[in-house]
């Protein structure tokens, strides 16, 4: 009964960061790569993805308290955490407010997976 009650809340919170933005397919993909040999697969992924992207995070705000004007030095780590250049601080710091925001909603998904257990059948946003 526990089991059957932790899958469902953790399938409601998985609906919710699907329904907020927070996941989209890319997040089901590497779930879909789980299997009996590595069940944590997603979750060690996404803990790679946050320590990754922290040391990144530290780095840029080094370079911007550091080196206020050089926006070539702050553009090679930006683009490094999102792909693109920022080009003040109000934006960086909705970026790590998000980054803070996801991190801790995918942390109590994988909570909730953790204290259910093994799971019996992989669902997908429109299956639960």
């Amino acid at each position: 009964m526990e089991y059957a009650n932790l899958r469902r809340q953790a399938a409601s919170l998985k609906r919710s960061l699907f329904d907020q933005g927070y996941l989209d397919e890319q997040f089901c993909q590497v779930e879909d790569l789980q299997d009996e040999a590595s069940p944590n697969f997603a979750e060690e992924v996404v803990s790679l993805f946050f320590k990754d992207s922290a040391r990144l995070v530290t780095n840029i705000e080094q370079a911007m308290e550091k080196y206020p004007k050089d926006f070539n030095r702050w553009d090679a780590h930006m683009q490094q955490l999102r792909g693109s250049c920022f080009s003040c601080r109000r934006t960086f710091q909705k970026v790590k407010r998000e980054h803070a925001i996801l991190r801790q909603k995918l942390e109590s998904y994988f909570q909730l997976l953790r204290q259910a257990g093994p799971a019996r059948a992989a669902t997908r946003p429109g299956s639960m």
